[in-house]
């Protein structure tokens, strides 16, 4: 008999290049309001199911989670998931929304956002925040704990202050960089597929970056330079915690292992980069359902 774990690994194993703008039959596709605009989102499963929302980080958007979303909802729940203001199909959501305008996306904007799209809802939600959005999350967390069921943090950054110090093998670097200038490389990185993603995945990726506002790509870069330490209150919140990377990721195990310790989160590991939601959506699934049940036992 296969095991759970051996199922998710061949599951993963067997993942084809798939058409990254088609979600599953039954997906409704919404405008989320927001303190930045209208918010472009999905949500998929059974409306009375457990909520789940998963957030995009930098030049990302709801689509990432276009693997990770089925088995989840094949499990009964309800999962949500929508582009950051200046991403995507949200790129005329921004600061100039605001009351008053700012000129620039700063953490306020995300953060607001994000307890905007969590209050849509009466019930809280099992979160998952990618990357930049792992940070986001944290301080939405801090500010409205009753908001959230779990948290599972994708690939975040693991240190704070000028996060990129610590990348592999560029990290004595990072410092001589400018906020416009990892932008570019990033986007420069993205587009000629240093990552050495499928066709189908590259083709979606550089399609997206046609809407994607340059200057929201070149903010959140600045905001990940001043990463706020939020080891302590998220290490104080009871809820179940995952950290979840690649081995291959951006940052060093070590890294993601010692900040998982500090704020008493699980620990998953799996054989992907910087993005496990679209190498390892089913492995990742099975260890978020296993948060969630977690979750639901210490509730």
């Amino acid at each position: 008999m296969i095991s759970v774990d051996d199922q998710a690994m061949l599951l993963d194993a067997a993942i084809p290049d798939v058409d990254w703008r088609r979600w599953p039959s039954g997906t409704e596709h919404l405008r989320s309001p927001a303190p930045s605009g209208e918010l472009a989102s999905v949500a998929l499963g059974p409306a009375d199911g457990p909520r789940v929302l998963l957030v995009p980080g930098a030049t990302g958007s709801k689509e990432d989670f276009l693997l990770l979303a089925p088995p989840l909802v094949r499990a009964g729940f309800r999962v949500e998931s929508f582009d950051l203001a200046g991403q995507y199909e949200s790129a005329e959501a921004g600061p100039w929304n605001l009351d008053p305008p700012r000129a620039r996306y700063d953490e306020r904007l995300f953060v607001e956002d994000l307890i905007a799209v969590l209050e849509s809802r009466d019930a809280p939600a099992h979160v998952l925040g990618y990357s930049f959005a792992g940070t986001v999350a944290q301080r939405a967390l801090s500010e409205r704990p009753d908001r959230f069921t779990s948290l599972t943090l994708l690939s975040a950054p693991p240190i704070s202050g000028q996060a990129f110090r610590g990348l592999k093998r560029i990290g004595p670097f990072a410092g001589a960089a400018s906020a416009a200038s990892g932008a570019g490389l990033m986007v420069w990185g993205i587009r000629n597929n240093l990552n050495r993603v499928p066709p189908g995945r590259l083709a979606f990726v550089r399609e997206r970056f046609a809407l994607t506002r340059r200057d929201s790509v070149t903010d959140i870069i600045g905001l990940m330079m001043r990463t706020p330490d939020l080891t302590g209150p998220t290490a104080r919140s009871a809820i179940p915690k995952l950290v979840a990377v690649g081995e291959h990721d951006l940052w060093p195990r070590s890294l993601h292992e010692r900040f998982a310790s500090e704020i008493g989160a699980r620990l998953a590991v799996y054989r992907a980069g910087h993005s496990p939601c679209e190498q390892s959506p089913n492995q990742l699934a099975r260890d978020m359902l296993a948060l969630f049940a977690e979750a639901g036992l210490s509730s």
